[in-house]
């Protein structure tokens, strides 16, 4: 029995599995077009032509606005907005969903019967989870996916759930103290106050050793924290909309992509992938026929790291959650969007990397785009600047600088502006 990992997937040949994911695409395209939006979004486009991440690239990019938008103008008819193949006997779904959950927007997110639905079992198998642990579940049971992600992938490991949900700290550390889970998940900062609050009523919990946390930043001076009181903590990166992405590993080198996805990074304000390194927007296609999406958006930002995890996990890593993709600015008056600044890019190909500054006061802004640009800038900057004007309608200095000379974070629009 292999102690170290969940499955033969995770030290695959990176060769093998990339042509299992790739050989897996037509089929997940299938899915997709057999569902209204995503038919109309990937209108003319051929399954068995789609089989490498070229021919994926050209196909749109789905982003959680765009699927909000269809959700609520379709809410009479189908609450998914034609993007699930799953729901119930008055939508007329071909088949039955397991769950319906509702996230902020308001958004709602199907759930279908397939056991560890949304693949939680292989992060917490990485955090150390083995079957017959107590896990204490303090996510939320009401409305939000949240803490059914996490049992899913509890209950496929053959571990026990307790239903702590949110808030209600003294009856949630009772329970820890008589029932003495081995594990935790829920959100980092819970975990720390339920810890303090343990210490200043002079509660022991001796067992509990292991923890997954999601739902928010997991920096390095918390986990340590939580290290020094005897809990090993480990992060997964997750949303309601397609469920595990990334998790971490005891070797702490960033987050292994999960085998049941495909992740691109793009940059911002575009479809389009950025080379391995660059930090971009997390782009997701989920292998799932009950809720096809294809190039789904997170915006979030992210980049991928060189080289295989040391665990002897052999997929992608990831760097982790880096901030949000959807840098838009209002400046006097007008939205500035990083598609905005993508168009410009496009139209003056001798740029390369460019983030548009804005800054002084409000209602006495100012805009520069810093590009970067390898050749002689003659004649360049005016007309960078009139396309800028032409595309925001907004004026704008530019400045040209070196390649390279650009931080790696990101970010297209910098609001650097002060707000007392």
């Amino acid at each position: 029995m292999n102690t170290e990992h969940h499955d033969v997937l995770e030290t695959r040949a990176p060769a093998a599995r990339e042509a299992a994911l790739m050989a897996a695409l037509p089929a997940q395209l299938r899915c997709a077009l057999a569902v209204p939006a995503l038919a109309e979004r990937l209108a003319g486009v051929e399954p068995s032509a789609v089989t490498g991440r070229a021919a994926l690239a050209r196909l749109p990019v789905t982003r959680k606005h765009e699927l909000l938008e269809r959700q609520r103008t379709q809410r009479a008819s189908d609450a998914f907005g034609g993007f699930s193949a799953i729901g119930w006997r008055s939508q007329r779904a071909p088949r039955p969903a397991r769950h319906v959950y509702q996230s902020p927007g308001p958004i709602y997110e199907p759930e279908g019967p397939a056991a560890d639905y949304w693949r939680t079992a292989r992060a917490m198998f990485a955090a150390g989870f083995r079957a017959g642990d107590l896990v204490h579940n303090s996510f939320s049971y009401h409305l939000t996916p949240g803490a059914w992600i996490m049992e899913s992938g509890a209950h496929a490991l053959g571990c026990t759930v307790f239903p702590g949900g949110v808030g209600n700290t003294e009856l949630q550390l009772q329970a820890m103290a008589d029932l003495r889970p081995d594990a935790y998940v829920g959100t980092p900062s819970f975990l720390r106050i339920a810890l303090e609050k343990a210490a200043e009523t002079g509660l022991s919990l001796p067992s509990l050793k292991k923890a997954l946390v999601s739902g928010e930043a997991f920096p390095p001076s918390l986990r340590d924290w939580l290290h020094e009181r005897g809990v090993a903590a480990y992060q997964a990166y997750a949303t309601a909309d397609v469920g595990v992405i990334a998790y971490e590993t005891a070797a702490r080198e960033g987050l292994v992509v999960d085998e049941g996805v495909i992740v691109e990074i793009v940059r911002p304000g575009t479809d389009d992938p950025v080379p391995d390194g660059e930090v971009g927007e997390v782009v997701v296609t989920v292998l799932n026929a009950d809720y096809p999406l294809v190039r789904f958006g997170t915006g979030d930002l992210s980049a991928v790291l060189a080289g295989p995890c040391p665990t002897g996990r052999t997929n992608t890593r990831i760097r982790g959650w880096m901030g949000r993709a959807d840098q838009t600015a209002k400046v006097r008056g007008m939205f500035v969007h990083p598609s905005q600044v993508a168009e410009v890019l496009r139209r003056h190909p001798e740029l390369g990397r460019a983030r548009l500054v804005v800054e002084g006061e409000m209602a006495n802004d100012r805009m520069t785009l810093r590009a970067e640009c390898a050749g002689p800038g003659d004649g360049l900057r005016e007309a960078v600047a009139r396309s800028l004007r032409e595309v925001t309608k907004l004026r704008s200095e530019v400045e040209l600088c070196a390649p390279g000379s650009l931080p790696n974070d990101g970010k297209v629009i910098e609001d650097a502006r002060r707000y007392e």
